[in-house]
């Protein structure tokens, strides 16, 4: 479930219980645009208990993989003074200055409104991803390098595709096989942000902040995918018809430790035994 963008500083209110007047109500208000818009993320550095009894990691932390690229981000650089990809209601992109971060450190930066955030998300049969603005147009380039956040639906021009650099940051190619880059004049005068960089440069290089609980699930999920076996993967292995129990006890196993151990167990058990094996 989506959570409420809240800032440092703010105080915490705690949650009323929605009855069926209030969802009644929202029904028949339909929500309006001002809803959607501060439904992008959470803030707040602290864990989260949840009724389960288990700590969630809140706040925003530095995206270093690609399966991390989901939900609120913000896309920070390191210009003379830090900023961010930004857009106003009207669409257009612009620079922010990063207000919310650790002197310069772009790993310690956080969103101090709304129109710092995009809603990063994988476009289907490709390898582009898409960015939504807090007022719900996605991030485009067009031929000019001109980026703008007006479009309502997904075109090529609205996708972009992730690359990794050498200096473990993130360049954005757009539809055109150019680059997102920032033209920063040092001197005082308007940073720029342009899609139509020729290479990757340290210009080009972004670092990604995104929400911990994403950067969380991401891990579990590679976990339960290395975690997954199945009954005919253990029993070829084991050489042996396996029964629920046995099957049972090897999952848990190449969860926890000790696989191998208990597979040479039942293979001892069958008569399997191999010396040399494992």
């Amino acid at each position: 479930m989506v959570k409420a963008l809240t800032f440092k500083g703010d105080k915490k209110t705690k949650k009323r219980k929605r009855t069926k007047e209030d969802v009644s109500e929202e029904a028949e208000g339909g929500g309006g645009e001002g809803s959607s818009s501060t439904a992008i993320a959470t803030t707040t550095t602290t864990t989260a208990t949840t009724g389960h009894g288990t700590d969630e990691p809140e706040g925003w932390v530095t995206m270093e993989a690609q399966e991390e690229l989901v939900g609120p981000i913000m896309l920070t650089f390191a210009a003379t003074k830090p900023i961010c990809l930004a857009c106003d209601a009207t669409g257009k992109v612009f620079a922010s200055i990063l207000e919310t971060i650790e002197g310069e450190n772009l790993h310690t930066a956080e969103p101090l409104e709304v129109k710092q955030v995009w809603v990063v998300t994988k476009i289907h049969g490709s390898d582009s991803y898409s960015f939504k603005s807090h007022h719900g147009k996605y991030l485009s380039c067009d031929k000019f390098g001109i980026l703008t956040a007006t479009r309502e639906a997904i075109s090529h021009e609205e996708g972009f595709i992730p690359v990794k650099t050498e200096v473990g940051g993130w360049a954005f190619q757009t539809a055109r096989e150019k680059y997102i880059g920032v033209e920063d004049p040092k001197s005082g005068g308007t940073i720029e942000i342009r899609g139509d960089a020729e290479e990757i440069g340290f210009c080009q290089t972004w670092t990604v902040r995104g929400q911990a609980k994403y950067k969380k699930k991401t891990k579990k999920e590679e976990n339960r995918i290395r975690d997954k076996i199945t009954r005919k993967e253990l029993e070829a292995q084991a050489g042996v018809k396996l029964d629920d129990e046995q099957v049972k006890k090897l999952k848990k196993a190449r969860r926890e430790g000790g696989f191998h151990e208990a597979l040479l167990d039942i293979r001892v058990k069958h008569g399997k035994h191999d010396k040399y094996a494992y």
